[in-house]
């Protein structure tokens, strides 16, 4: 990588173009409410959000092209887009869970149904926090370390070709540059692909099956020993994988292998698979094997293993992974610290370039030291316990710079979307949880109540760190001011605050959270998870398991954070990503071979996502697989939220088929992963 702290962005820092405007402003707060909204429904229904970063790009550009917006003005909206899908994250992830602790737990929480005030003010101040710590982490991790920030790369990638060589949009949407024509290939093939999936249903989006390899006696018992494998014909995982490159993709499937063909295979041998009993279950196996129901009830139990076991090897090793990518970077957030005790004791700071200035640090850290009074306030008034609240409030700030780090981290190495929240989340809940009952002796529904409230106000502060770090990688890029776009995110913040309470209090109304219609998965596993350590029934061995596991990989200086990534998610993720990153990586080699005597020199993927001229033919090869990847990315993202808004708005029962034969959007899956690989040596192929 180039050093980023002399990067040669998209608008020189010595030139000033309007940035934070109030067409700019009003557009991102807009956004913010409706990306925001869409993702809480998303999240709710299907238990994953998608990444606000280039739905939002796309969508300021439309918004201000009248206006003849600048780059850096739809940026500013970008960012409050991506402020409001943050916060909705956090929000949709813990607070439901309150009320299904009570609707369908039986425990008392107070919340038979969604407290609108309450529910916002936790976003709020979630959110403040979040942007807070944002500040110092922006240079910690987006400045000065080499994570690639895949989303970021795609949306300075769109933004620029979208502009051309140009700082103004105008008012005809002409495409700019040759490389304009794969984007815009790539944004098509996802997308059509992807509402052929998910809205049309007539192409399967995920493959998975289940072999038996013989009979075995573990622990004196004798069982069938089973393999899993999976695979989702996701584009846009292909163009992660293709946009994080080899190194990441391959340690992100060995986190997989690592999960899903040692360790889960071992305890369904020991344990014997669990079979569906209820008829919820017996319905999600049946549609697990696509009306294959022998087939579908290995799969559900794999997965029931997999969610209440193994799972949690993944969690323990991103909690000290997560604390170890802290430490690696302590220098860096050390000088941001030395910086806010400068300005707080009146000496100089050095003046900074227009690209590198942010909210004043010393404004920043008074204000975190202030945020515990309100934080305080809150906890008083939701759980009536003093000593706590005012002990929790201070840790919550600690807490909170803790999970965003992780976060950041986390969305750096493999972009928002991928970036487990829920597991960051849950590290969180853990321990909160250990704290409320050792420390405190607080247990039961009181226990399991405030739990969640504290746990929801991190979460939303950690998840802060997601989509908005890979916007600010991407303002880095084009060259806007960090101090505008913290604005614009904490305005952003306000906007989705707003009404969360309301849209979440509507969505319950409407489809009634925990029901099949609004499943909340991701609100019942936090629910289940408080409820378990409360209860003393959590499986503590699997997480120490996996904390060990990662002090292993640091001794033997392997990344721990995509090991473990790969081990908390569902496994059928890890193959494309990896696809992905083995095309980028014979992509390179045959580059280099092609061009090894003539353009030695490296040029970075953030470089590709903003150079205009002096492109060499090497350099167009990658610009051009960047711009097709970022395609594929853009695509799946902005038609998920569109999908996400026919649901709300109705038209939810728009299935062709009920179950999907294979063949057929595999093969077109193939052959978009053929395209990867093609149409960036297309034309240095022809010539040969």
């Amino acid at each position: 990588m180039s050093d980023r702290e002399n990067f040669k962005s998209f608008i020189p820092p010595g030139r000033v173009i309007p940035e934070l405007t109030l067409k700019a402003v009003l557009a991102g707060v807009f956004l913010a409410i409706l990306l925001g909204a869409a993702n809480a429904y998303l999240g709710l229904y299907a238990g994953m959000t998608v990444s606000a970063v280039i739905p939002g790009a796309v969508m300021a550009i439309a918004l201000l092209r009248p206006f003849k917006g600048t780059i850096l003005e739809v940026n500013i909206a970008k960012m409050g887009a991506s402020a409001g899908e943050c916060v909705a994250a956090g929000v949709i992830f813990t607070v439901p869970a309150l009320v299904i602790l009570e609707t369908q737990l039986g425990i008392p929480t107070g919340w038979s149904t969604v407290r609108i005030i309450e529910t916002s003010l936790i976003s709020l101040l979630g959110g403040f926090i979040g942007v807070l710590w944002m500040v110092p982490l922006r240079r910690a991790l987006v400045v000065k370390t080499d994570l690639p920030f895949p989303e970021g790369i795609a949306a300075a990638a769109v933004l620029t070709e979208t502009i051309g060589g140009k700082e103004t949009l105008e008012k005809r949407g002409k495409r700019k540059g040759a490389g304009g024509l794969w984007l815009l290939v790539g944004v098509i093939l996802a997308g059509l692909f992807k509402f052929c999936q998910l809205a049309l249903n007539i192409f399967r989006d995920t493959i998975e099956h289940v072999v038996k390899f013989g009979r075995y006696t573990l622990f004196e018992k004798t069982n069938d020993a089973h393999l899993y494998g999976g695979i989702t014909t996701s584009p846009a995982l292909l163009g992660v994988g293709w946009i994080v490159g080899p190194k990441i993709a391959s340690y992100i499937l060995v986190g997989g292998l690592i999960g899903w063909v040692l360790i889960l295979p071992l305890v369904a041998l020991a344990t014997g698979i669990p079979t569906p009993v209820s008829a919820e279950s017996v319905e999600a196996a049946f549609h697990m094997g696509f009306g294959d129901f022998e087939l579908g009830k290995m799969i559900w139990g794999f997965y029931k293993i997999w969610g209440d076991q193994v799972r949690y090897i993944g969690v323990g090793a991103m909690l000290v992974g997560g604390l170890w990518a802290i430490w690696q970077i302590k220098n860096n957030l050390t000088d941001s610290i030395r910086e806010a005790v400068i300005g707080i004791k009146g000496g100089d700071i050095e003046i900074k370039k227009r690209t590198d200035k942010d909210i004043s640090y010393k404004l920043v850290f008074i204000s975190l030291v202030l945020m515990i009074i309100p934080v305080f306030l809150l906890y008083v008034w939701l759980s009536d316990m003093f000593t706590v609240s005012i002990v929790m409030a201070a840790l919550t700030i600690a807490f909170a710079f803790v999970a965003s780090a992780l976060a950041g981290y986390l969305t750096g190495l493999v972009g928002s979307s991928n970036m487990p929240i829920s597991g960051v989340t849950v590290s969180v809940l853990l321990v909160v949880s250990l704290i409320m009952m050792y420390v405190f002796g607080v247990s039961g529904a009181a226990g399991i109540t405030v739990v969640i409230f504290i746990s929801a106000v991190i979460c939303i502060g950690g998840s802060i760190s997601g989509d908005l770090l890979q916007a600010m990688a991407s303002g880095h890029m084009l060259g806007a001011t960090p101090r505008n776009l913290q604005i614009s995110m904490t305005l952003g913040v306000i906007g989705i605050s707003v009404f969360i309470g309301l849209i979440i209090s509507v969505l319950h109304q409407a489809f009634e959270l925990g029901s099949r219609a609004l499943p909340a998965p991701q609100s019942f596993l936090m629910a289940g998870i408080v409820k378990g350590v409360m209860g003393g029934e959590m499986l503590w061995p699997y997480v120490i398991s996996g904390m060990f596991l990662a002090v292993i990989l640091i001794l033997i200086d392997l990344p721990v954070l995509p090991v473990a990534i790969g081990i908390y998610l569902p496994f059928y993720l890890s193959p494309p990503i990896f696809i992905g990153g083995i095309i980028r990586y014979f992509t390179d080699k045959y580059l280099d071979k092609k061009f090894k005597s003539k353009q030695k020199e490296k040029i970075s993927d953030w470089e590709l996502a903003v150079k205009r001229t002096d492109i060499t033919p090497k350099e167009k090869t990658l610009r051009t697989g960047l711009l097709f990847s970022a395609g594929l990315v853009a695509g799946e993202a902005l038609t998920g939220v569109f999908i996400a808004t026919l649901v709300v708005l109705g038209f939810e029962n728009m299935a062709l088929l009920k179950f999907p034969p294979i063949l057929p959007g595999l093969l077109v899956w193939i052959f978009i992963a053929i395209l990867l690989a093609y149409i960036p040596l297309r034309e240095i192929l022809d010539k040969d």
